[in-house]
């Protein structure tokens, strides 16, 4: 099954809900970046949580970037989210790899550190994009973004995030985001019935893998408190806007004289993109071009 997201309300819209799963992406990016299981784990839990944050704004447009750095092994990470369903992302370190927990499970804390930051920059579409930064409190990303959620946003949030990672790769991937709106904010009772019922929760992936649909997960979380599911469900994606036309752009940046000096001494240029680990190269030919079209510009200008 595709990767999707799907969105709810309840207590008359009191609470928002948005889950998405990510298998497919998340398996995407450990194969594209090689990534261990911890690595696979922490860029899992940041890109399924940049979908589930993005999906609150409103213009086509909006992106919503997640960098976390922490003081683990791990050395930090990006993501950036769109609200058309597109996620990228990577991990300073993909190799690193630790051993589990005291629970069993991937020591992601650990792999990331629990000093240092969270930085969250979300891009309206217009102006200025708003930034905000806290610091992470577990590591753990999705305790790390709960904490951005209740300090930057004053919105009292639970954010679930999972990744299961196997021999074979990923499988099962996703989370959950619920929200109590200002207009039940007051209502004590239903966030400590709401409370109660996240923190019965074993994690997000062991439902997935049991063939839980996320309508069947919203149902069960908050199914007798006026569910509303809302109609049609978005297709989420890893991909990266990179090309090789935007490489070519970049290397123009360089100059005459670093054109140059790549065509004698390298005989070609070659560029990774961070986002996707895709290699472009340009040859001689390609090269030569750029200066050629520097020039011109350069004598159009005098």
């Amino acid at each position: 099954m595709a990767d999707q997201l799907i969105r709810a309300t309840a207590a008359d819209g009191g609470i928002r809900v948005v889950g998405v799963t990510t298998t497919r992406l998340v398996e995407v990016a450990r194969s594209r970046h090689e990534l261990s299981y911890v690595a696979t784990a922490a860029l899992g839990r940041a890109m399924t949580a940049g979908l589930l944050l993005v999906s609150s704004m409103k213009k086509p447009e909006s992106r919503v970037n997640i960098r976390v750095r922490g003081s683990g092994p791990l050395g930090g990470l990006m993501v950036d989210a769109g609200l058309d369903g597109t996620v990228r992302g990577y991990v300073e370190k993909p190799k690193v790899e630790l051993p589990p927990n005291a629970d069993g499970k991937l020591d992601v804390g650990s792999a990331v550190g629990r000093d240092g930051y969270l930085y969250v920059v979300r891009d309206v579409g217009h102006g200025y994009p708003y930034s905000s930064t806290v610091e992470l409190v577990t590591g753990e990303i999705g305790d790390d973004l709960t904490h951005y959620l209740a300090s930057s946003e004053q919105t009292p949030s639970a954010l679930v995030l999972g990744v299961f990672v196997g021999a074979d790769g990923v499988e099962a991937a996703g989370g959950l985001l619920l929200q109590v709106l200002p207009k039940a904010a007051r209502d004590e009772a239903l966030i400590s019935q709401l409370e109660s019922r996240l923190g019965s929760l074993t994690g997000f992936t062991p439902l997935l893998k049991e063939g839980r649909s996320l309508p069947q997960i919203f149902d069960e979380l908050v199914g007798d408190m006026g569910l509303e599911m809302l109609p049609g469900s978005q297709l989420v994606q890893f991909s990266c806007r990179c090309s090789r036309d935007r490489m070519l752009g970049a290397l123009k940046l360089l100059g005459t004289d670093e054109l140059i000096d790549m065509i004698e001494v390298d005989k070609g240029a070659e560029a990774v993109c961070h986002f996707c680990n895709e290699t472009y190269h340009a040859d001689d030919d390609q090269l030569r071009s750029l200066v050629k079209e520097l020039k011109v510009e350069r004598l159009s200008a005098e």
